[in-house]
């Protein structure tokens, strides 16, 4: 068995593999890059050996590092994890060259997969079922164009070493395949150093169905039946579930006979998965799923299949990698009830996706279900590597119960000020159509705009947040509590939301929350995998206290211009200086007559919500 093991890899799945490998008694070591020297991998691991500066292409895809730090450190095998290196042969090769354990599939079964038309050709001589189209070496743009007309529009343009939606055009019109073709060649030049395509017969109703298989170096193949990976946005999974839903016996069997039939070609070791397209614009049936393509490591997505199949994938790999035998037989692999999982991201749906990165200074996962995270409370989200903060698994008797179970999960994801898809999922589990499992591709795409919306915080969240800005008053209370009275009927408390951009009256209402606490700059509330930092909100010009002249910025803001110095007589309401926020610019003016006692602000300085802007004092004299 192994006994010290390299992660050459970081956030969620270098924290995986070192929770299996721990469990086992192997002694595990990190690799990170200066971004990351702080990170929960390196925090989790046994050790950790510095690999270079924070841009991946600096660190970790530089194989000669990672395999320097497996010497220095003692380690006996390198396990890749997903993405970086983990498909590449030729590190696989240098790393068993090295005299190491690679734990993952032969460098030439790597190679025999990799690009799309080669794997294509050999599948179809194993007997694989492939999608209808052109895999010829023959490039030329008339003949390519010649070849989807016989084919018959639409059809796919895919860069024969593609991934991850890069290189890929869809063309419905013959007049628009040139520019088409033109476009994907530049781009899987760019991305991959190959600007060879094939042509594929384009599904309409397509979904994504994929078979996980294990093969070890003793001849064994198996498979732990399939997911389904359809709900995806621009060709990247968003959830994924096991079994595929609508999936019969018999069209079980002869798709995860494929599968095997598709490894086996490759004397497969190790974990992998045989990923196919089915046509689903009707009931899934063995001759309306083709083969598209294999992934030859192990998947973001692999916990569904631990949770319905209940085996450990990656005890799994480093077992096979050591030269064991697969533990189980075919026969001995079952499948119970439904599991699914979504990817819980650093980003923001609202703008477009766009990654959040910062500081975590606030976090809260859900404490039911399976949760595979990277990061911890305290960490920050950088803007060098994917923002996969984890992953939510729920497994439940039925697939009914695991979409419920996993949409609580969602909506109990606690995130600030870093934002998170987790509103998006928190929706897109709830749609009618992902719970019927009428799925497809391209779902997300016509709903997704809908999902991502930016959610707004409940009264009733609101109400409590007013409530406890009234009990933390009850000393006395405070002057930005417009109307406040003792034993009065509860007054509107003012609030703003995030920064400024809402501000809003609301009447309190006397309950308690588990979704709002404290926090230095007001108060933290969540709903919905949403959370907002929501303020007291202070108008300028209203004092600290009775006879006080201090005035707080209202929101984030740019001193334009400071009218006054410390030490000058003010007089009441004479503007002291201006404030521009929100495109817009304020007069801030004094509360009471009295002198300048405090300015810590100048022109041209920029400044946080509540920061202290002036403070006039009474004049006595």
């Amino acid at each position: 068995m192994i006994e010290t093991l390299l992660i050459a890899n970081r956030g969620e799945i270098a924290c995986r593999v070192i929770r299996t490998a721990r469990a086992m008694g192997i002694r595990t070591v990190a690799v990170h890059s200066a971004a990351d020297a702080g990170a929960l991998h390196v925090r989790l691991a046994d050790a950790a050996v510095a690999i270079g500066p924070a841009p991946a292409r600096e660190s970790y895809l530089v194989g000669e590092r990672i395999i320097a730090a497996a010497r220095e450190s003692g380690a006996q095998a390198i396990h890749p994890g997903y993405g970086f290196l983990s498909e590449n042969a030729a590190f696989a090769q240098n790393v068993i060259d090295a005299g190491l354990i690679w734990v993952g599939p032969d460098p030439a079964s790597i190679t025999a997969m990799g690009l799309k038309d080669a794997a294509k050709r050999l599948m179809a001589k194993a007997g694989v079922p492939v999608t209808p189209g052109y895999i010829g070496e023959n490039q030329d743009p008339a003949v390519l164009a010649g070849e989807a007309a016989q084919i018959g529009y639409p059809v796919l343009i895919k860069a024969v070493a593609g991934g991850g939606g890069k290189g890929m055009r869809l063309v419905e019109d013959p007049a628009q395949f040139a520019d088409a073709l033109a476009s994907c060649q530049r781009e899987a030049a760019s991305s991959f150093g190959n600007a060879h395509v094939l042509i594929e017969k384009y599904i309409s109703s397509p979904r994504h169905i994929e078979v996980q298989v294990f093969g070890d170096a003793h001849g064994n193949v198996v498979h732990l039946f399939e997911r389904d990976c359809s709900l995806q946005r621009r060709h990247q999974k968003v959830i994924e579930e096991a079994p595929a839903p609508g999936m019969n016996a018999e069209t079980r069997a002869a798709l995860c006979a494929a599968a095997v039939r598709a490894a086996q070609a490759v004397a497969y070791r190790g974990a992998g998965t045989i990923e196919f397209i089915a046509d689903g614009s009707g009931p899934l049936s063995a001759d309306r799923i083709w083969f598209m393509e294999m992934n030859t490591r192990l998947q973001v997505e692999h916990p569904v299949t631990e949770a319905v199949t209940g085996i450990d994938l990656v005890e799994w790999q480093l077992r096979v990698a050591a030269g064991e035998p697969i533990p189980l037989t075919q026969d001995r692999i079952t499948l119970n009830g439904h599991a699914v999982e979504a990817r819980l991201y650093a980003e923001d749906p609202a703008a477009g996706f766009l990654p959040s990165v910062g500081p975590i200074e606030h976090l809260r996962l859900p404490q039911s279900g399976r949760v595979d995270s990277g990061v911890a409370e305290g960490d920050r989200v950088s803007p060098y590597y994917d923002p996969m903060l984890a992953k939510l698994i729920h497994h439940a008797p039925t697939r009914t119960a695991a979409f419920a179970g996993l949409a609580q999960m969602a909506a109990a994801v606690q995130c600030w000020p870093v934002r998170t898809n987790a509103p998006f999922l928190t929706r897109a589990l709830a749609d009618g159509d992902v719970i019927a499992g009428r799925i497809d591709t391209g779902l997300v795409g016509q709903r997704g705009d809908a999902w991502a919306a930016r959610v707004a915080p409940g009264e009733a969240l609101l109400q409590d947040v007013a409530a406890r800005v009234c009990a933390a008053a009850k000393a006395g209370p405070p002057p930005h509590l417009p109307g406040w009275r003792l034993n009065a009927a509860p007054a509107p408390v003012i609030v703003r939301l995030d920064d400024g951009e809402q501000v809003r009256a609301v009447t309190p209402c006397y309950k308690t929350g588990s979704s709002v606490q404290g926090h230095p700059r007001g108060y933290l509330a969540s709903e919905q995998g949403a959370t907002w930092l929501i303020q007291p909100w202070r108008p300028a010009g209203i004092g600290d206290e009775e006879g006080a002249g201090a005035v707080h910025a209202p929101m984030p803001g740019l001193v334009t211009a400071v009218m006054v110095a410390a030490g000058e007589r003010v007089g009441k309401g004479q503007t002291l200086l201006t404030l521009e926020a929100m495109k817009m610019e304020q007069a801030i003016k004094s509360p009471i007559e009295g002198v300048v006692a405090e300015l810590p602000v100048s022109a041209g300085q920029q400044v946080g919500a509540d920061a202290l802007l002036i403070r006039v004092e009474k004049d006595e004299a």
